[in-house]
């Protein structure tokens, strides 16, 4: 089991880890203190439970967002990948017809 000391709100914190997370772990203890400084610049220290609060809420509010935009993409694949198919078999139909008036030409050729 991986320990990690990180420092958040300038106060250290040991958290365990699973091997190799450790760098992981860190970083995104980097990431979160970063936010959490961000937050008590605007409002001020306001204790490290309600700061830490706030912090995991915007947090929780980015991730959110973030789905909502995969999800919208994920939607636009799929459309696009419908309009494609539909596109593919207006192609194999216009394939299929010339064939038939090439099949014709060569029949009226031979007459």
């Amino acid at each position: 089991m991986g320990v990690v000391n990180v420092t958040v709100n300038n106060r250290l914190y040991e958290i365990g880890c699973d091997d190799g997370e450790e760098q992981q772990v860190y970083r995104l203890s980097q990431m979160l203190d970063a936010r959490v400084r961000e937050l008590a610049a605007l409002v001020g220290q306001v204790g490290d439970a309600r700061l830490l609060l706030m912090t995991a809420l915007t947090l929780a509010d980015d991730l959110e967002s973030a789905q909502q935009d995969i999800a919208a993409i994920k939607r636009e694949i799929t459309e696009i990948r419908a309009q494609h198919g539909a596109a593919q078999a207006d192609s194999d139909t216009l394939i299929g017809l010339a064939k038939r008036l090439e099949d014709i030409a060569a029949r009226l050729e031979t007459t």
